[in-house]
């Protein structure tokens, strides 16, 4: 299922993340793609027990410890650990549940879009953000979406 305007949608209406099992070391994949919305404009709200801060700002043991609006609660965490993490992002009010890429989990699905939030699976914000708004090159990432080699039985 192509649900690009979906994403781009969201992409666009939403700026504030909470990006959860954030680590703090430059390079991990979670750092590595808060630290690329953080600086094309997205408010990066880190979400792990093991940490004060990470990219300069204060860090969260749980979404529910969160002051403030959070509008997408981007995971990295395994499949088995998302129906909690839906739970919690119902409880404060997000928007969307985005699992990074290898997340899926069904279940955690039926459940957020039945509470009106929308959701999006096995996609990473930073490769969709730089797909629709010119990003690919930042810093490099192969996402396999561009490339110079010629496909297979051509």
């Amino acid at each position: 299922m192509d649900d690009s305007e979906k994403v781009r949608g969201i992409l666009r209406r939403y700026k504030t993340l909470a990006v959860v099992g954030l680590s703090a070391q430059w390079h991990r994949p979670s750092y590595f793609a808060a630290k690329y919305m953080q600086e094309h404009g997205y408010r990066v709200i880190p979400v792990n027990p093991g940490y004060d801060t990470i990219l300069g700002e204060r860090c969260y043991k749980s979404l529910r410890d969160i002051p403030e609006k959070v509008d997408v609660v981007d995971c990295f965490r395994k499949s088995s650990e998302i129906p909690a993490l839906a739970e919690d992002a119902i409880a404060i009010g997000a928007k969307v549940l985005w699992m990074q890429l290898g997340v899926h989990n069904e279940a955690a699905r039926a459940r957020a879009e039945g509470a009106g939030l929308d959701v999006v699976e096995n996609r990473c914000v930073k490769i969709e953000h730089g797909r629709f708004f010119g990003g690919l090159g930042w810093a490099g990432v192969n996402t396999k979406v561009i490339s110079a080699k010629r496909a297979s039985g051509r």
